[in-house]
């Protein structure tokens, strides 16, 4: 259990701060995380790599020279905001591009694409590597679809040294990506961690056992088995993860690996030193070349009783960047070449945004733009319960509520850009950041994705013609298709978006409202027909069958927004 704290709720935000209290020298605190204490040179890319909370030394003790150039921190084991992700970039990049570096999950997956969404429609070259190692979690086939464990630490540390020798934006990226593919990792669970301020485990594993396949996020693993000596606990991970080796002497691999045996919280050093003396022997047995091993906690699940093996199958380019330089607060290697790396001289503060100029037209569009949102507002209040008990018969229950939050949320963010003189597309790119932080969670996330990407489709500087209001429509959907990764059949918003888009394609000759009201009519049927579909995503999935015969949440309210929108541009 976590036996140092104030407040639980504010443990992760102080924690950020007393480790940038710590090293000065490296790291300042920005809104939404910390970045380096020096300025990115001009035309560098930049590394952001993040997450939530509870995995130190990831991501936050990562920042610095030939690693990571800003981490944005969630809370314990959350996400960060799409706004918190934007922030840290903001403070982070200069020119270069950015690369968003983060595990494969769902969370990260649609607030870190939110915050690229908004971020490349200002103008900035935004790439995302997600990091999927965990063997444990799909298939060797599907390698890019499975979750992030312990990978993060050599992906993001090869990607920083590629920045650092002068790789520009598509280089690093290549080879961010290259490491991931060459990594692979397994865990095993002996008992659960305590969040700040609980005094259970989220989950205990039986004594005697242990759970097999753990994730970092308080996840017990995918089966229990019983506990062996520590030599059959090595053995258990070796064999695991060299099942997937590749082929020696195909692609420049000849048996190099980089080894990572990482503790997760509990599990004392000497212990972890009396596995790798196994590991050590088995892949010496295997004819393997370990290159640079390292030892220690580096992807930690707060008091997590746990441990975890990874390794990476080095051909001469991943070699030459796993060994280079860094020196960041938790991770530091060899000596950095002496640069003159200037001083921040300020941070970027959302708080103090300036408006663009806009012209009438596009202001009066604005106005326009926030009379919707005010209808959405009230749509989502008038249908909160129904969407709610919707939602909770194969989900959390929290649709209608989190409906409510973000639509509300967005309509005072659009009133606000109104009153400060923002024209159609920064009403829309403010109105989308709200409804994510407000609403928070996986549809909160979507509809700010939305209203963003909507925004693109607008202009400060002029009026929006019909035609205007359709791609912003359509841009919006495609926005949600995207991020979310979902497919119609899948029992989701997009069960219904689809449709509608198709159909206001068809429908739209010269009037939007006329149009968008005659395809809201279709997605309200598919809507409908979304109760005869077993759920295959999200938090619905796990329940299965026990979803049939409850529409999806999600397509209703999309379909009710959609109508709200055709009848207030027809009126």
């Amino acid at each position: 259990m976590t036996y140092l704290l104030n407040s639980p709720d504010d443990f992760a935000e102080e924690a950020v701060r007393g480790l940038v209290a710590s090293h000065p020298d490296l790291l300042v605190e920005v809104p939404g995380g910390v970045a380096r204490s020096t300025q990115t040179p001009a035309g560098q890319p930049a590394l952001v790599i993040g997450g939530g909370s509870g995995h130190y030394p990831a991501f936050a003790g990562w920042v610095g020279p030939g690693m990571g150039h800003g981490a944005p921190c969630g809370k314990i084991f959350s996400s960060p905001s799409a706004s918190e992700v934007y922030s840290v970039v903001r403070n982070a990049e200069n020119g270069g591009g950015v690369i968003l570096g983060f595990g494969n999950y769902a969370g990260d997956v649609l607030h870190f694409g939110l915050a690229a969404e908004k971020l490349r429609h200002e103008g900035i070259d935004v790439r995302i590597v997600t990091v999927s190692d965990d063997i444990a979690s799909n298939t060797s086939e599907n390698h890019r679809d499975r979750r992030g464990v312990a990978g993060d630490l050599p992906v993001f540390k090869i990607a920083g040294a590629a920045i650092e020798a002068g790789a520009d934006l598509d280089e690093a990226e290549r080879l961010a990506w290259k490491a991931n593919d060459a990594t692979r990792s397994f865990g095993l669970a002996f008992e659960g961690c305590t969040l700040p301020g609980s005094d259970d485990p989220l989950f205990h594993v039986e004594k005697g056992s242990m759970g097999v396949g753990l994730g970092i996020h308080g996840e017990p693993g995918v089966r229990d088995a019983d506990i062996g000596s520590a030599a059959d606990i090595a053995d258990l991970l070796v064999d695991e993860l060299l099942a997937e080796e590749p082929p020696r002497g195909e692609d420049g691999y000849d048996g190099r690996v980089a080894v990572i045996l990482n503790g997760l919280g509990t599990v004392k050093y000497e212990e972890l030193f009396v596995v790798y003396g196994r590991i050590a022997e088995r892949l010496e047995q295997r004819g393997l070349t370990v290159v640079r091993p390292e030892v220690g906690e580096f992807v930690t699940s707060l008091d997590m009783a746990g441990l975890s093996l990874t390794l990476v199958f080095l051909d001469d380019e991943l070699e030459k960047l796993w060994l280079a330089p860094a020196e960041t607060p938790a991770y530091r290697r060899g000596s950095m070449p002496v640069v003159d790396r200037a001083p921040r001289t300020g941070t970027w503060d959302p708080g103090k945004t300036e408006i663009p100029d806009a012209s009438e037209d596009s202001r009066t569009c604005a106005q326009k733009i926030v009379a919707v949102l005010e209808r959405f507002r009230q749509v989502c209040a008038d249908n909160e319960g129904e969407l709610g008990r919707l939602d909770a018969v194969a989900g959390d229950g929290d649709h209608g509520q989190g409906m409510v939050f973000g639509s509300r949320g967005a309509a005072g963010a659009a009133r606000t850009a109104v009153d400060q003189g923002a024209g159609a597309r920064t009403t829309l790119l403010m109105a989308g950041e709200a409804w994510a932080d407000a609403a928070g969670g996986t549809s909160g996330a979507l509809w700010g994705a939305a209203l963003t990407s909507a925004g693109g489709e607008f202009s400060d500087t002029e009026g929006a013609e019909e035609r205007s209001v359709v791609d912003a429509v359509t841009a919006g959907i495609d926005a949600v298709l995207r991020l979310g990764g979902a497919e119609p059949g899948d029992k989701t918003m997009v069960d219904a978006a689809v449709p509608f888009r198709d159909a206001l394609t068809d429908a739209f000759d010269t009037d939007a409202g006329p149009a968008i009201t005659a395809a809201a009519r279709v997605a309200h049927d598919a809507a409908a027909k979304t109760a005869d579909i077993t759920a295959r995503l999200g938090r619905a999935r796990v329940l299965g069958e026990k979803s049939v015969g409850t529409p999806d949440p999600g397509a209703l309210s999309f379909a009710l927004l959609m109508t709200a929108l055709g009848e207030h541009l027809t009126r």
